[in-house]
């Protein structure tokens, strides 16, 4: 074979996916895998991307975004603090590449990137291809949460930025005032981005903590944000980036090289959608997370709280076996599909997403007792 991109040699398939496939080969299993709503796109927002087809608007949309979409994010963002305007949007396919046009954007070879663990195998992933080097900082230790201690110990000449994803993909858990305030003391008035993945916030019941907000540190905030969590679209392929103007300047090349735009009815869909409320989605997501808790506290396990997203991150390290192996059995043995806390840099505990129905989530639960009184 041909050599090619060195960067790509140390990649991995997605865990995630690897067990989720797994599942599919054992019948009646319960998915607790995919970070995906199981609700369908609200009727409005499909009926205006059916609208703009029918309209013809099927062509070229601008690299940056159709402007009044821009204007209308720029809105949105502004009333819950981050005040912008429609030229700092860019409007990309998905979080996915509005993170990836940020780091690929920003690094240089070698730099390095403080990825608080546990997280979403994505960045170290991007980080790699863009010839940076990540760099895992375990919070653990801190209860999920960031020490300046932790966070000075992991800065080096080389760091050029810190991703915060909170709420926590895989944990749920929300990075608190302490924390914020730990990364803002450590980056504030250096040559150091704060890539902030807010794409979770959409789904929680209160407002919380977000360093993105602070005015101090707005010139070196990248805020990446997705329409696919909160208004159950995760296959329109429709997000966000939004920085400073004289960088964003910049990223709308990288995107435009890579994408040239999102589909213009995509957009308008995404336009209802800005006009579309989440609450009765977030307030089943409450309800199933509540449930799903009492369960999991019933059966004698331990999490950190879950305070937003739509997962649970399960501690089974006592059970005398890897994260690996206690899914691998659980899926085979119980029919319940997890996701291994390894995938994300954590071992020994496993992710369950409670974004499916309550029968499912019953019967998961259910499983998952009966498998542990067989293994103790």
């Amino acid at each position: 074979m041909i050599p090619l991109n060195q960067n790509l040699s140390t990649l991995k398939r997605s865990g995630i996916r690897l067990y989720t496939n797994l599942a599919k080969t054992v019948d009646d299993c319960v998915m607790l895998t995919l970070g995906e709503p199981d609700f369908d796109t609200p009727e409005e927002i499909k009926a205006a991307a059916l609208t703009s087809i029918f309209q013809n608007r099927t062509h070229y949309a601008p690299n940056q975004g159709v402007e009044v979409l821009r204007q209308e994010i720029a809105a949105f963002e502004s009333f819950r603090g981050f005040e912008c305007t429609a030229e700092q949007v860019l409007v990309t396919v998905g979080a996915t590449e509005a993170l990836f046009t940020a780091l690929l954007g920003i690094l240089n070879p070698g730099e390095e990137v403080i990825i608080p663990t546990p997280a979403f195998p994505l960045y170290a992933s991007i980080v790699t291809i863009a010839g940076g080097k990540p760099v895992l900082l375990d919070t653990k230790p801190d209860g999920f949460q960031l020490t300046q201690k932790a966070l000075e110990k992991a800065i080096t000449p080389k760091t050029k930025a810190i991703v915060l994803n909170s709420p926590n993909n895989p944990t749920g858990a929300v990075l608190e005032e302490d924390s914020l305030a730990a990364v803002k003391a450590a980056v504030l008035g250096k040559d150091i981005f704060v890539i902030c993945d807010n794409v979770y916030q959409g789904l929680c019941a209160e407002k919380v903590p977000d360093l993105s907000l602070d005015a101090d540190l707005k010139p070196q905030i990248l805020l990446c944000q997705s329409f696919s969590k909160p208004w159950a679209m995760t296959g329109w392929r429709v997000g966000y980036l939004i920085g400073e103007a004289e960088v964003m300047q910049r990223l709308l090349l990288l995107h435009a090289a890579q994408v040239a735009a999102v589909p213009t009815f995509a957009q308008d869909a995404c336009l209802a959608a800005l006009m579309t409320s989440t609450r009765a989605m977030a307030q089943v997501y409450e309800k199933r997370r509540a449930y799903v808790c009492d369960r999991l506290k019933g059966m004698g396990l331990s999490f950190p709280e879950p305070k937003g997203a739509f997962y649970v991150f399960v501690d089974i390290s006592r059970f005398g076996m890897s994260d690996e192996e206690f899914c691998t059995r659980l899926i085979r043995e119980a029919a319940v599909a997890t996701v291994p806390g390894s995938c994300f840099d954590c071992p020994g505990y496993l992710r369950i997403s409670y974004c499916c129905s309550d029968a499912d989530l019953q019967k998961g639960m259910d499983r998952l007792e009966d498998f542990l009184k067989k293994i103790k």
